[in-house]
């Protein structure tokens, strides 16, 4: 995620006490998917710590930095391309009341299963492959019809927060669908990795929506049908 395991590893840190203080200020069970994102962004950039010290040998014994290496590489991988697709809209149906945006959530919850699936017997049949490549791991996972899970990948971690009709996960649907062209092509272009600043960036922003949500008095969530 980050252009360096120490920078990983500080960005985890970071991001885990805001996620600590995310999960103190959920306010009710609809909340916890949310307020659990900031850990697992956590988790997921400390994960790439071990895939950098793995992929430079950074660890005394060869055989233990490719051992460290394949297995932070298939945790990573797993969680950014199989955990993700299904659990965004969770998050979403989880807060979500209204009927129809809930059937739109669950088409999109469908969609984010099968790309799920399609991604994991990808990762499990591999080949899977990381490598440095200047500032940033460089991720090879050999796809076929990679245009579909891309476009379910998509459609399930992005467009689906764009159907909430809670004005937060709106927001945060629309910028992250800027942000995350913005950072695929920096990460390309520029070779430099950028995602850990986005992660803390976004959670922060889901720990301030928590800690607002928290101090506002309770209303009724109108749903439109």
């Amino acid at each position: 995620m980050c252009f360096a395991p120490e920078v990983d590893v500080v960005a985890a840190v970071a991001i885990g006490a805001v996620g600590v203080d995310a999960l103190r200020h959920a306010r009710d069970r609809a909340s916890l998917p949310l307020a659990a994102l900031p850990v697992l962004f956590a988790a997921h950039s400390l994960t790439e710590a071990f895939v950098w010290w793995g992929v430079r040998g950074d660890f005394v014994d060869r055989g233990a930095s490719a051992a460290a290496e394949s297995a932070a590489t298939a945790v990573y991988l797993a969680f950014a391309l199989v955990i993700l697709p299904v659990y965004v809209p969770v998050v979403m149906l989880a807060l979500e009341r209204s009927p129809a945006r809930r059937r739109a959530g669950a088409a999109m919850l469908a969609a984010g299963v099968v790309c799920a699936v399609w991604l994991a017997a990808t990762l499990v049949t591999g080949p899977v492959r990381a490598r440095a490549d200047g500032h940033h791991i460089a991720y090879t996972v050999d796809l076929e019809a990679g245009t579909v899970p891309i476009a379910l990948y998509l459609v399930s971690t992005c467009g689906v927060l764009l159907l909430s009709s809670q004005p937060f996960l709106l927001r945060f649907g629309a910028v992250n669908l800027v942000a995350v062209a913005a950072l695929a092509w920096v990460s390309t272009a520029a070779v430099i990795s950028l995602w850990c600043l986005w992660a803390a960036a976004a959670s922060v922003s889901v720990a301030w929506h928590l800690r607002a949500r928290a101090g506002a008095p309770a209303r009724p969530n109108l749903a439109d049908g």
